[in-house]
């Protein structure tokens, strides 16, 4: 199966669309961290680092997060990743979304609920994640060692995405970040999710693009 180019495309090419789409990504993903923090199943891996350093500080769920991910984007340095429009569009917008949307969405507790919001929560970060990544206008810090660590080791988003997830969990959980079935469904989950969706919403080159229209040769 072809590897779905992920390499940062010129600013020139559809500057406005590709603008809308990082900003709905990142919205998206920022609302789908809040489904899940508030479902009550179980945080994401990321999220179950988050809410251990929350315990920590003190500091708001959104707060955390940014400092989480500029601490991230160090470790980029010997991935040779650049950041772009995406990356500094990252750290802002879902940090901002999360807060937002948890101050007005209540903790849930009816079962039934519960499993709707994690549900959803998931589906929502995978398309997220394939959506703002789609932009090639940078990654975002944590998707950045996602797209570095494929290109370096040559394996697919899938496989590289879901051993990210893993450690995180286990760093997470040591500093009492929560974790539950949620956490297990996102972690086993969200890398074929995002694998399955990239080449769907994913900008491509001009030239690859007309490639793609031409009809075979006979």
């Amino acid at each position: 199966m072809a590897t779905t180019d992920l390499s940062p495309l010129s600013l020139r090419r559809a500057p406005l669309l590709r603008g809308l789409q990082l900003l709905a990504g990142l919205s998206l993903y920022g609302t789908s961290m809040a489904m899940i923090t508030r479902a009550g199943l179980g945080l994401d891996p990321w999220d179950v680092l988050n809410d251990g350093l929350t315990k920590i500080t003190g500091l708001s769920f959104g707060t955390v997060t940014a400092i989480a991910s500029v601490a991230v984007l160090l470790i980029w340095i010997p991935l040779r990743q650049r950041p772009g429009l995406g990356t500094v569009a990252n750290v802002l917008v879902i940090s901002v979304t999360v807060d937002a949307v948890r101050a007005v969405l209540p903790d849930q507790h009816a079962l039934g609920r519960q499993i709707v919001l994690l549900a959803g929560g998931v589906v929502f970060n995978a398309v997220a994640t394939a959506v703002y990544v789609g932009t090639r206008l940078g990654p975002g810090p944590r998707d950045g060692l996602m797209t570095g660590l494929t290109a370096r080791t040559g394996r697919s988003v899938r496989v590289v995405r879901t051993a990210i997830e893993v450690t995180v969990l286990a760093a997470g959980w040591l500093l009492g970040g929560s974790v539950g079935v949620g956490t297990v469904l996102y972690a086993v989950s969200i890398g074929p999710l995002t694998h399955a969706l990239l080449p769907l919403v994913t900008w491509r080159t001009g030239h690859r693009q007309q490639e793609q229209h031409q009809p075979a040769a006979p």
